[in-house]
């Protein structure tokens, strides 16, 4: 296998707020499980591992929707709220950021005492991909994250990013293994990225044509490589605007949150007699869940779920993430005891919005969307880092998290 995509991000130093990071770990979990629901474990790792889907989830989670902070804190959330629930979801997220990327080998080779699986085995994938996009690809960037996504049958996926203070720009690298039986038994080939026949076993001394092989691939210029993989660039400007957005795609989120006759048939999907804005925000977050690659072009438009931590496009209207929180917990619950009406309504609401898209012609004027988004913040519980006051909160607690 290759890598399957990049992204390059501006660097970006900040924090993240404890209620909004408490918030971030909820609803990364939910999102996850609904997906995992829906379309399995597998599908999951191939939606992290899309650099323009990643980007989009974090950015419906209420983070910054451009920088490099997005890859820290969405996978610190991911972490908290997934590995507690190994059970439910039949997933780990190892490593980290700076040192905690350093225990990676250590947390894997736990992880392979649950499960039975070769834990040296995907501890050295973990080196190797790291030092393939941190000396392989010499590119300018020095990795300073390392995160690596595992289930219990051995599928993976490997979230990395790396720095350059001289252009201060982060690029983010995504992998994720073939199939999980290849990578249990030949790590190198799920690494190096071409399959050398039938061996299923690249570091046994038998396979010494498949070994010579790689040294080969190893001496082909890197672009040859890395040509195929999906590649998301983000601007400089940390505000959002309407070249951002795909406005077509926002206008049908937005006639089927606030026009009247759409509107109660969307409510009648999830819960009777949701408001339009939280119709609004769930609306994008079952986009995040069911939309295909192809939807993910303008992670921005993701935005406009649950703003941003520093006021772009809006600040976090935290009556509405709390809203939408409490919408997905009934919808999970629910679930799980066997009644899958409200998850089937999240699949039912983004083919409503796709439709209005595709038959209704819908074009948002972007301006009066972000005046409308911001003339309502404040009745809404809206909040960014910058504010000292704590005017809404809720009893949940945790330590602040540090971008940089």
């Amino acid at each position: 296998m290759k890598p399957s995509g990049t992204a390059d991000l501006p660097l970006h130093g900040g924090r993240v707020p404890p209620w909004l990071a408490n918030r971030m770990t909820e609803l990364g979990a939910a999102i996850a499980e609904q997906v995992i629901l829906s379309y399995g474990r597998s599908e999951f790792l191939t939606r992290l591992s899309d650099p323009f889907w990643f980007q989009a989830y974090g950015a419906v989670m209420g983070m910054d929707w451009h920088s490099s902070g997005i890859t820290t804190s969405v996978l610190g959330a991911l972490k908290r709220g997934v590995n507690p629930r190994f059970s439910d979801f039949g997933l780990m997220i190892c490593g980290g950021r700076g040192r905690h990327s350093l225990r990676t080998p250590d947390e894997l080779r736990a992880f392979s005492m649950k499960t039975g699986l070769d834990g040296e085995a995907l501890a050295r994938t973990s080196r190797l991909t790291a030092r393939v996009d941190n000396n392989a690809v010499v590119d300018g960037f020095q990795l300073y994250l390392h995160s690596f996504v595992v289930t219990r049958s051995g599928e993976w996926a490997v979230i990395q990013q790396g720095m350059n203070p001289q252009n201060h720009i982060a690029r983010r690298y995504h992998w994720h293994s073939a199939t999980v039986r290849d990578f249990v038994s030949d790590p190198h080939t799920a690494i190096v990225g071409k399959p050398q026949g039938e061996i299923r076993n690249l570091v046994d001394a038998r396979a010494e044509k498949a070994q010579n092989a790689l040294l080969a691939i190893t001496k082909e210029p890197v672009e040859s490589v890395l040509c195929d993989a999906r590649k998301l660039t983000m601007p400089l400007h940390h505000d959002v605007r309407a070249k951002d957005v795909d406005i077509k795609r926002l206008g049908a989120v937005l006639a089927v949150a606030h026009e009247s006759d759409l509107r109660d048939f969307a409510s009648l999907l999830l819960i009777e007699g949701l408001g339009p804005r939280t119709l609004q925000s769930l609306a994008l977050i079952a986009e995040v869940v069911h939309g295909a690659p192809s939807r993910f072009s303008d992670p921005a438009r993701f935005s406009f779920a649950h703003g941003g931590k520093d006021g772009h496009p809006f600040p976090v209207p935290l009556k509405v993430y709390d809203d939408s929180l409490a919408v997905l917990r009934r919808s999970l619950d629910a679930a799980r005891l066997g009644h899958t009406e409200k998850l089937e309504g999240f699949r039912r609401l983004d083919r409503l919005t796709r439709d209005v898209e595709e038959h209704r012609e819908p074009l948002a004027n972007f301006e009066t969307a972000l005046a409308h988004e911001r003339a309502i913040s404040t009745s809404l519980g809206g909040r960014t880092v910058f504010d000292d006051s704590t005017p809404y909160n809720r009893s949940a607690r945790t330590s602040q998290l540090n971008l940089f």
